[in-house]
This record gives C-alpha cells, sequence and structure tokens, in this order.
C-alpha cells in the first residue's frame, strides 16, 4: 500500500508541475521547470527497480545511438558515488547531459536528490507516457527500458521538465497529509467491521475490544497528524499567511488549505482555476462521437483524490450552511439538474474564489459584490 500511494504521489507531482507552470505562468520550483537551454550532448536513461537500478546513454551524430551500453548498480547510497563515476569516466557531466527515469515512488527518490545534490539534471516522467512512445513489441528487460528512457528523452525533449525536490517543510506537510488520509480509510474500515460484528446474532467480544481499540488509537494518531500539520504551517510565514487567507474562505478548513498549499508550492500567484479544476479532476468533458455516442458530460477523477474529497466536502458544508449557495443548489434542482452536478459547480465556484483571494492577497469580503470598471467610471461620470 505504501508503494503504491508514493507512486501515486510522485505521478501528480508530475501533473502538478506542468498545471502549475501553465496555471501561474512560473515553475514552482525555483532553477528548475521545462528546458529552455542548448540541447545537450548525451541523455542518460535510467530504469529504476528496488534493488537495483539499470543505465544506459545515447547521443546522436548522424542519427541516435547508444553510446554508453546499459550497466546495473545497487540502489543503495553507497552505490551512488560509484555511478557517478562511472557517468564521469564516459565523459558525461552535469553541463552536457540531462538524467531522465520514471515515477517510481520511492525506489528513485533518493538517487534523484544524489544527482541534483551533484548538479546534475534530472527530468523524472510518468512511465505510461514512455511506455507510450513505443511500440509494445520487442524484447522487455531493464537493459531495453534503459535504453528506451534514453531514447525518449531525446525525442521528447522539449517537453521535459527538470525535477527538484520540494522545500523539506512542503515535503513533511504532504507526507502528514497522505499518512492522515491512509488513517482515516483505516479508521472507516475498523468502524464498519466492528458495526457488522454488533449486529451479528451470535457476538464476539474479543473482536468487538480489538476493533474498538484500534479506532481509539486512530483517532488519537489522527489528531497527532493534524497538530502537527498546524505546527510545520505556523513555522514559516508565508505558508501561515496563505492558509490564514484561504482559511477566511466560508467552507475552507486547515486540511483543504494545506492542501492548497501544497498544491500552491507557497506562491499565491495569479491562478487561472479552469486549469486547476481540470487537475484536481472536478473539470466536467463531453463524451460524445457522431450520432451514436452522446454520453452525460463527466470528469474523469483524475488527479489528487484527497484534495477532490475535501473540495466535495467543502462545496456540501456551503450548501448546507451559506444561504446564497442553498438558494442556487435549490434553484438549479427544480430546474432539474442532478444533484451531483449541482456540487459539483459549486465546487468549482468554491476553488474560483480560493484562486481570486490568492490573486489579490486579501482575506475574503462576505458580501463583497464586484464591479465593471466601465461602470463605475460611467456613475462617478453622471454624479
Amino acid at each position: 500500500m505504501w508503494n503504491r500511494l508514493n507512486s501515486i504521489d510522485v505521478l501528480q507531482d508530475y501533473y502538478m508541475e506542468k498545471v502549475v507552470s501553465t496555471t501561474f505562468g512560473f515553475h514552482p520550483r525555483p532553477k528548475f521547470g521545462v528546458i529552455h537551454m542548448d540541447k545537450p550532448r548525451f541523455f542518460v536513461g535510467i530504469d529504476i527497480a528496488s534493488a537495483t537500478f539499470t543505465s544506459a546513454v545515447g547521443s546522436i551524430t548522424d542519427k541516435w545511438h547508444i553510446v554508453v551500453k546499459p550497466a546495473t548498480f545497487a540502489n543503495e547510497y553507497d552505490s551512488f558515488p560509484k555511478y557517478l563515476k562511472w557517468l564521469q569516466d564516459h565523459g558525461i557531466h552535469p553541463d552536457n547531459c540531462v538524467i531522465c527515469m520514471e515515477a517510481t515512488g520511492v525506489y528513485n527518490e533518493v538517487l534523484a536528490h544524489f544527482l541534483i545534490a551533484n548538479s546534475y539534471r534530472v527530468s523524472i516522467e510518468p512511465p505510461l507516457k514512455v511506455k507510450r512512445a513505443f511500440k509494445p513489441e520487442g524484447h522487455k528487460s531493464d537493459p531495453v527500458d534503459s535504453c528506451q528512457i534514453s531514447e525518449y528523452a531525446y525525442r521528447f525533449w522539449d517537453q521535459l521538465s527538470l525535477w527538484a525536490p520540494r522545500k523539506e517543510i512542503l515535503e513533511q506537510i504532504k507526507v502528514l497529509l497522505t499518512t492522515r488520509e491512509q488513517f482515516v480509510v483505516d479508521r472507516t474500515g475498523h468502524q464498519n467491521s466492528l458495526l457488522a460484528l454488533k449486529r451479528k446474532a451470535i457476538r464476539t467480544p474479543l473482536a468487538e475490544k480489538i476493533h474498538e481499540k484500534a479506532i481509539t488509537e486512530l483517532k488519537g494518531h489522527i489528531l497527532e497528524l493534524e497538530a502537527e500539520i498546524q505546527r510545520l504551517i505556523d513555522q514559516n510565514p508565508d505558508f501561515r499567511n496563505l492558509v490564514t487567507l484561504l482559511i477566511s474562505i466560508p467552507g475552507v478548513g486547515m486540511l483543504l488549505a494545506a492542501q492548497m498549499l501544497v498544491l500552491f508550492q507557497s506562491s499565491p500567484k495569479a491562478c487561472s482555476p479552469k486549469h486547476l479544476a481540470a487537475f484536481i479532476g472536478i473539470c466536467p468533458y463531453d463524451d460524445s462521437s457522431g450520432s451514436s455516442l452522446h454520453h452525460t458530460p463527466t470528469s474523469r477523477h483524475y488527479g489528487p483524490s484527497g484534495l477532490r474529497k475535501l473540495l466535495f466536502l467543502a462545496a456540501l458544508s456551503i450548501r448546507t450552511h451559506r444561504k446564497q449557495f442553498k438558494q442556487y443548489f435549490l434553484r438549479k434542482l427544480q430546474e432539474g439538474k442532478p444533484k451531483q452536478l449541482i456540487i459539483n459547480n459549486i465546487a468549482n465556484k468554491l476553488l474560483k474564489i480560493m484562486c481570486a483571494i490568492l490573486r489579490s492577497n486579501t482575506p475574503f469580503i462576505e458580501n463583497y459584490r464586484s464591479v465593471n470598471p466601465a461602470l463605475l467610471v460611467q456613475g462617478l461620470t453622471l454624479s
């Protein structure tokens, strides 16, 4: 489960970089982003496994070819200097190469940090994207995969994004949020199991006691995680200010604000809610073709599920407790709109408000009404 969660996190990090760089007009990690420099001489491909990794180097003169045959190294920190020497012995230095690897969760994290610390340019790409770049035929092995990743880096050079580690505090907040989500899922599982046991004709006291104890422990751990997230946010004035602005919005709590903090990378720049809605997975897409395929537009549900869930819960909250959203919900319901669609619309509206708050860097104003500047000037002229 942990490896799967971390793999999902890495893939979400990749798409988050793409969206944030497009949305905010800047790259969320300083000194890194979409490559804007001359094409390097060498393209290094690394295929990562749990115990080992295999690396190959390609280049192009008249045509593309592998100039350094694949070699395998132990995937542990003590072996990384040996890999660095192997690169340097073949004339591969930080200023003449780019290193590309697939997103494999925690398997590639330490190696990527090591290469960045030694000034190498590293790009981490989704495995599915690399796989689709080649025909599904031929041999399948670590050396072959490393050669393909090297060729992929050459072919898609202009689309690569250079990777850089997050700030330590942001990484800790993200890990705490992921851990909390897992504990919430576990707690719900124990609660459901306990409820089922209590409804059985023949009761089993020991099993019920163990479930009750697990639920109590998980509740305590969840509270500890939330307190630690709040403490880390309070340590950084910029993070604290961003979270304070977001919490001023109705329906937005500390957890949703912390998720948005990780997304925004503590940079409250002008943002496009359309891009963010597509990234989070709350943007409906048409699904029709010709005269035979006419499906109801629906969201793809890609992106961070934790953030999407919190947005949905926030939308439910303001639908119930905020007059204008409650009126909107009832009006659309009378028009025959599905409930889920209306809630999704409210979530998108809430996302627009968050973007506006970050763009203006001002807290939420309860009875704020936007005014067209042209009408305002006209009114002042007439008066």
